[in-house]
């Protein structure tokens, strides 16, 4: 019997059925508070009988009652099922009442979008605390991958392998410009249009630097930069000096009543960075992490 026992690969609900069976003293009552078929319920009992190698109840007209390997079987089916409700109740509080989960954010999208919707998620969890590892896309990705951070908001999916990349949506490449530049009074900009200006861009070991020198090698366009930063947020400031203008995803721009800056749309071409959510393949998310995200989703779209 404990060589059977240590074999068991089977379904909770086959483990309920039995336990159900036994208790009701039938099958109609157990198929009933299983809400299935009786003949779905006969199916799970034999299957539990085949992976035991024995018969597990016995089974009148009147009634049906466990044999000698169901009766001893039956304890350890009930501390299986209690041990495991009471594991999958105390996950569900945690949620409630407290708990942790790890993120990975590239920090255009931690810096101007996370802060609304954790305010959120505060408000509705308060016990609930958050760690953010604002990284490069990159780094972000292997974050992930590696398992220090349950889920990440990116712009690189699928360059590694283990991950699937959901799309949120598309972040295109926009020009910020000070006010009183030339410029900033045009109502959309070519990026011809920026050849006599001083470009301010993120060095070349940058994610968002690398989709821009692909988008633009298609059309056989080169950026002529004369500052180059390690974060889109230096550009920004040196914008703001008058020291040029800059390229940058709009997620990582001010917002459109920003006193000195300006945002302008680049065509011909248009170049888009794709925002989306990062996750292990075949990982699940816990509580605390399920309902920051599928909030998150709510709040973007």
């Amino acid at each position: 019997m404990g060589r059977c026992v240590l074999n068991i690969n089977c379904d909770i609900l086959d483990l309920r059925a039995f336990l159900l069976v036994v208790e009701t003293g039938g099958f109609h009552r157990a198929a009933e508070k299983l809400n299935i078929s009786q003949p779905a319920l006969t199916r799970r009992i034999q299957k539990l009988e085949q992976i035991v190698g024995a018969p597990l109840l016995e089974r009148t007209t009147r009634h049906v009652a466990p044999t000698a390997t169901g009766a001893e079987l039956l304890p350890l089916v009930r501390r299986l099922l209690e041990e495991f409700d009471s594991t999958l109740f105390s996950i569900r509080d945690a949620g409630q009442a407290g708990g942790h989960f790890t993120m990975a954010c590239v920090p255009t999208a931690a810096f101007y979008f996370l802060p609304g919707v954790i305010q959120k998620y505060s408000e509705r969890y308060p016990n609930i605390r958050v760690s953010i590892l604002d990284l490069t896309a990159t780094d972000g990705l292997q974050a992930v991958a590696r398992g220090e951070a349950e889920f990440g908001i990116n712009f690189l999916g699928g360059t590694e392998n283990g991950l699937i990349f959901d799309k949120l949506a598309d972040d295109p490449f926009v020009l910020a410009a000070r006010r009183d530049h030339p410029l900033a009074k045009l109502d959309q900009v070519r990026w011809s249009d920026l050849e006599p200006h001083r470009l301010i861009t993120v060095h070349r070991g940058s994610g968002n630097r690398t989709l821009l020198d692909a988008g633009l090698a298609q059309e056989n366009i080169k950026l002529r930069w004369f500052y180059e930063v390690t974060h889109l947020s230096t550009s920004l400031g040196l914008v703001e000096a008058g020291l040029g203008v800059s390229v940058l995803p709009r997620l990582a721009t001010p917002s459109e009543d920003h006193p000195i800056l300006v945002t302008r749309p680049l065509e011909n071409p248009r170049i888009n960075r794709t925002i989306g959510v990062v996750r292990r393949q075949g990982a699940h998310l816990s509580p605390p992490a399920d309902r920051f995200l599928s909030l998150l989703l709510d709040m973007w779209s």
